[in-house]
């Protein structure tokens, strides 16, 4: 099948399309799940790890044909030849704490160049998740220009991972017919109860007031930033689904199509583009309880205290000429809806 006729075919097949999502079990992965479902889309084949019993309730209720564990998925396309329309590639591992990084080298790099090259043989559009870990301290500010790729110096093994992968797909000759690598900046909301250590503050933020009435935020190791005053762009896993839904919406169609498009293949940003404090996000979760705030500062981990970074926001002009128009959430009006409408009930997106 030529590209413009697969374009033209996914275009017009609306709901009956096959789309892979890898990381379905997990915290964006499931809510992109459920986002498609609510589009129509339930012939979705989704691929992790399912062996963990805490992230089952992720995947409640949603509608999906298959699920394909991620060791096997290579050897069951190859078996089932499915017909594939499209490839959200979410699954990595994400731990910021995990040192080794023969680990992210494994599943962040060298998975990722399978699921590139199934693509690509196959004439897949792809959308992967690539990270904000990439830009490190900053250095080099925070443009999805893919000319400083090759400059930055992420603090940890799992940026690292995400920038290599990232250089890795700028210097291939053959790729899919589309494809966009989303660099998630801190992203926050349902169905990330499994995460643990590596949940969003604001999870911490509300089970700490449940427990003890107060917040603890780290305090500031880094002349210029008062304590809780750490800077990041904050975006709402509602946000971050629905760009990747409109990405799949308008692929750019080639020669012989009359669909209009100005997105074009490469790395985009996805973050708010705008940066707010601890100390804010705090209080919106407070303001999402009906509570007045209570903060207490902590020392910084010493492991994490050298790899952690001060302010993060987003550049995001090219996704806008791309033509995606939609508001984001602000951090308050996000935070009100996970606290009250997700936290509070103990319910999943």
């Amino acid at each position: 099948m030529k590209a413009n006729q697969h374009y033209h075919q996914f275009n017009t097949m609306k709901t009956n399309a096959s789309i892979i999502v890898t990381g379905a079990y997990g915290f964006i992965g499931s809510c992109l799940v459920s986002y498609l479902n609510q589009k129509g889309f339930d012939n979705l084949i989704l691929v992790d790890e399912f062996d963990d019993d805490d992230k089952e309730l992720n995947l409640l209720h949603k509608s999906y044909s298959v699920r394909v564990e991620r060791d096997n998925l290579f050897d069951w396309l190859h078996k089932e030849k499915p017909v594939v329309d499209f490839v959200f590639h979410l699954g990595a591992r994400t731990d910021t704490t995990e040192f080794d990084y023969s680990v992210h080298q494994k599943l962040n790099v060298e998975y990722s160049q399978n699921i590139w090259q199934y693509c690509t043989i196959n004439k897949i559009p792809l959308v992967y998740a690539s990270s904000a870990a990439t830009y490190g301290e900053g250095e080099y500010g925070y443009d999805d220009s893919h000319d400083v790729v090759e400059q930055l110096q992420p603090l940890n093994p799992y940026g690292v991972s995400k920038n290599e992968f990232d250089k890795w797909v700028l210097h291939q000759k053959e790729c899919p017919p589309f494809w966009a690598g989303l660099k998630f900046f801190n992203v926050y909301g349902p169905n990330e109860y499994h995460k643990a250590r590596m949940a969003s503050v604001i999870f911490h933020s509300f089970n700490q007031v449940k427990q003890n009435g107060k917040v603890k935020l780290f305090r500031s190791h880094k002349e210029g930033f008062e304590d809780g005053e750490q800077l990041r762009d904050f975006v709402y896993v509602k946000d971050v689904v629905a760009v990747c839904y409109w990405l799949m919406e308008n692929v750019p169609h080639t020669a012989g199509y009359s669909g209009q498009s100005s997105v074009v293949c490469g790395l985009y940003n996805l973050g708010t583009g705008t940066a707010r404090s601890f100390n804010d996000l705090v209080k919106a979760t407070f303001g999402g309880m009906d509570l007045q705030p209570v903060i207490e500062y902590i020392d910084m981990p010493t492991d994490i205290r050298d790899k952690y970074q001060y302010f993060t926001e987003a550049k995001m002009e090219k996704l806008h000429a791309a033509g995606y128009t939609e508001p984001f959430y602000t951090l308050e009006k996000g935070v009100d809806d996970y606290v009250r409408n997700y936290l509070s009930k103990n319910l999943f997106y």
